[in-house]
């Protein structure tokens, strides 16, 4: 583990770099810091992931002043620009809203093979938004941000319909953005899927660290061609959908060895002793 500076101007942004690999580079939420991210990034590294944990500007040991989004979109512009390509993007409410806007540019999202956002769905309903952060005392401290990011919405709704990269989008059971903004979202482009972990609340890394790490190494593998050490070798079978009564799951790609015509109308059946999935995914058609 090493620590890493970035000077942008008059504003300094601190990180910590964990493990060896594929980058991974991982933004917090609006109040947080990146001390969040150090489970995760414990399990990364074991999953032969490298990953980079910043302080956004004005949190945690970074300097600037967080009252804009194209700020924070500009930061991790560099941020990027900084790290080996190519490299996968997580981010957790603000910092996935400041990734989106930073992957509206092309020579950025070129870099990139895969963005994760942690329950952060542009365009949500603004004012359930501002009732959750003023319950936590975050919406007086962090007013100018939160606006500018609820005003973005259209614009970062636009820059994700129109994006080329995977993007996963990974749900809080207990999020404070509706449901129908996560169908919404969902349904603006066809790379975007979406994963549910029932019991976490909005703050993901810090209630669900373990299985925000297998997601996150399941689809940084799967990106960047990575041949690391995955903790949990996951069966993969046809794509489909799987409706149980509380949630509907999707199966990843079809075995190597047979192709997807061969599997029609097959139950998906996993070899003996293969993991299952640790949680449901919705996958577009």
């Amino acid at each position: 583990m090493t620590e890493k500076t970035l000077t942008l101007g008059d504003t300094t942004l601190r990180a910590t770099v964990t493990g060896t690999g594929p980058t991974v580079l991982l933004l917090h939420a609006g109040g947080e810091h990146r001390g969040v991210w150090a489970p995760t990034a414990t399990r990364l590294a074991e999953a032969g992931l490298r990953t980079v944990a910043y302080d956004l500007r004005g949190h945690g040991e970074s300097t600037g002043q967080p009252t804009a989004l194209r700020a924070l979109a500009d930061d991790v512009i560099e941020m990027v620009r900084q790290e080996p390509a190519p490299l996968v993007v997580v981010g957790a409410s603000a910092g996935g809203y400041a990734a989106l806007a930073a992957l509206a540019e092309p020579t950025i999202a070129r870099r990139v093979t895969g963005l994760i956002l942690v329950d952060a769905v542009p365009n949500s309903e603004p004012e359930r938004v501002r009732a959750w952060l003023s319950e936590r005392g975050l919406l007086d401290q962090y007013a100018e941000l939160t606006e500018d990011i609820l005003s973005s919405g259209p614009e970062l709704h636009t820059a994700a319909t129109a994006s080329n990269l995977p993007i996963l989008l990974v749900r809080a059971g207990r999020s404070p953005i509706d449901g129908a903004d996560f169908d919404r979202f969902r349904a603006a482009n066809r790379r975007i899927t979406l994963t549910v972990l029932p019991e976490a609340g909005h703050l993901v890394a810090q209630e669900a660290p373990a299985e925000l790490a297998r997601i996150v190494s399941a689809h940084a593998h799967s990106e960047t061609g990575a041949c690391g050490r995955p903790p949990t070798r996951v069966w993969t079978a046809p794509t489909r959908r799987i409706r149980p009564s509380s949630t509907t799951m999707s199966w990843p790609p079809h075995p190597a060895g047979k192709s997807a015509a061969g599997l029609a109308g097959e139950p998906p059946t996993p070899p003996r002793g293969a993991a299952l999935p640790a949680t449901a995914t919705w996958m577009p058609y």
